[in-house]
């Protein structure tokens, strides 16, 4: 049997390790996938770690696939060899309960996670559900679509259903590898974007993002200097530090929406006076199904939105890994299979 290179976790807590294993075939209503770049996410942490309840080991990680369709399952009508596609987070719903009858496939209570409930793109090849796939379009790379693939959907799915509306204030906390995102997102829905970091230093960054304004945290109040501005409809919180995520929603205007995409580890405290006196929320968001991902990528090739990105290839995805836990990659770390 053909065989292909992959990384996998085999055990909780160990280090990544380079394997050949048997390329798998598809079963009726999977496609396979000839992988060409897999984005490295926080999240594959739950891989390795074993934190997942019901993880199955050993496991292949990656939720941010981009490559070629190789091949088809039985009763796949809508996919064929040779083109372009993606695949997130989102790896397939069972179509039977409540969510699911009702359209919410990302909210499905059998909802499969591409990367931990099968194994995913941390190698040459992936079999996936048929549905979890989303094309691909031609102006993007692979290398390029990866990350769009879970960190985009998430920034910018989340925008799109925030109920801010074209000239509202929006602030996005945080610019790493969701924020960088999210700040352009916020700019091409023609939203008043305001970033905030820590550090003069981030600024021109900000800007050149599309920030029309930004925020050092580390010399002023990013709540205070909101309620100036005259409050935000929308706070996009991206940087998983609780206590910072909590300090933003005094920046809130009336009405205003907190919207969670980062995962702090620790809960996030929020003074309900405050929600109560402004008609406030909070809100949590997670990323979308494959026609999301396809929405997505279609506006990032149409607007030139791009991730900022460091290639490894698939040997190096220790590295990989260590730099984006690390914080240190710029901004996001993607796997290549051809380097």
């Amino acid at each position: 049997m053909a065989r292909m290179k992959a990384v996998q976790a085999t055990r909780p807590g160990a280090d990544w390790e380079l394997v050949e294993r048997d390329i798998p075939r598809p079963k009726p209503g999977q496609v396979r996938v000839k992988v060409q770049a897999c984005g490295v996410c926080h999240s594959d942490m739950f891989v390795k770690e074993g934190h997942w309840p019901g993880l199955q080991f050993p496991r292949i990680p990656g939720h941010e696939i981009a490559g070629l369709i190789d091949e088809v399952g039985s009763a796949v009508t809508a996919w064929k060899p040779g083109q372009r596609v993606g695949v997130g987070w989102h790896g397939g719903h069972c179509g039977q309960c409540d969510a699911c009858r009702q359209g919410d496939f990302i909210l499905c209570r059998s909802g499969q996670v591409c990367g931990i409930s099968y194994d995913g793109g941390w190698a040459e090849y992936v079999v996936v559900p048929a549905e979890a796939v989303a094309a691909l379009p031609d102006e993007l790379s692979f290398e390029e679509a990866a990350p769009l693939l879970c960190a985009g959907v998430t920034t910018f799915n989340s925008l799109r259903h925030s109920g801010a509306k074209a000239g509202d204030l929006v602030a996005v906390q945080g610019i790493g590898g969701l924020g960088h995102l999210g700040i352009q997102y916020a700019s091409k829905l023609g939203l008043r974007t305001v970033a905030v970091g820590r550090g003069k230093d981030k600024e021109p960054l900000a800007r050149k993002l599309g920030a029309a304004l930004y925020i050092d945290a580390a010399v002023a109040n990013p709540a205070e200097e909101l309620q100036r501005l005259g409050g935000a409809r929308v706070i996009l919180a991206t940087a998983p530090d609780s206590k910072a995520i909590a300090s933003m929603v005094d920046g809130l205007g009336a009405n205003g929406k907190l919207l969670i995409v980062a995962a702090p580890g620790e809960p996030v405290m929020v003074n309900a006076i405050t929600l109560i006196g402004k008609r406030a929320s909070v809100q949590g968001w997670p990323s979308g199904t494959s026609r999301d991902s396809e929405d997505t990528l279609r506006f990032s090739a149409m607007t030139d939105v791009r991730p900022m990105i460091e290639r490894f290839p698939l040997a190096r995805a220790q590295e990989a890994y260590q730099q984006m836990m690390s914080g240190k990659a710029r901004f996001r770390a993607v796997l290549t299979m051809n380097a």
